[in-house]
């Protein structure tokens, strides 16, 4: 599977090699594909299957766009570490539970300025909430790119 989605990315890098590095390359396929990934379930969640304004679980209550964005995450999270880690940061030699908490550290920074993004676009500026996500992706994905690029995925340094 993972030698499939190489060949299908690099198959498309030719034209863009001559302005971009093939790890950004591969980084934007991935996270093209999973941001689209994303942003499909949301919008599916929450046109389709959230049906009310607030949603009570126990004793919280939660927006319908805020369920519908953790229901996208819970998709999103495990695939975008897995395409980062086998696709993208192929020659990262970091353990992986290294790379999963900081990867999950950044998602976790990433949440916290979606949930407030979304709250002020949708909630204070009243935009539609589908376009709202959309532009934080976009937002939130170049944050993600540095900070998996140089922290979470790098390789160790090496002594001589």
């Amino acid at each position: 599977m993972k030698r499939r989605i190489l060949r299908l990315i690099d198959f498309f890098y030719p034209p863009f090699s001559k302005f971009i590095p093939l790890q950004t390359f591969r980084y934007a396929v991935s996270g093209g594909s999973n941001a689209a990934l994303n942003l499909l379930i949301f919008f599916l969640s929450y046109n389709f299957i959230l049906n009310q304004e607030v949603i009570v679980i126990g004793p919280y209550s939660i927006t319908r766009y805020i369920a519908a964005y953790a229901m996208a995450l819970s998709v999103s999270f495990p695939v975008g570490f897995l395409l980062n880690k086998y696709i993208v940061f192929q020659q990262s030699d970091l353990h992986s539970r290294v790379q999963l908490f900081r990867y999950a550290s950044v998602t976790a920074m990433s949440i916290y300025f979606d949930y407030a993004l979304l709250h002020f676009f949708v909630g204070y500026l009243g935009f539609w909430a589908t376009p709202s996500q959309a532009l934080i992706i976009v937002i939130l994905s170049l944050f993600s790119y540095f900070f998996q690029t140089y922290v979470t995925f790098t390789t160790k340094k090496r002594s001589l």
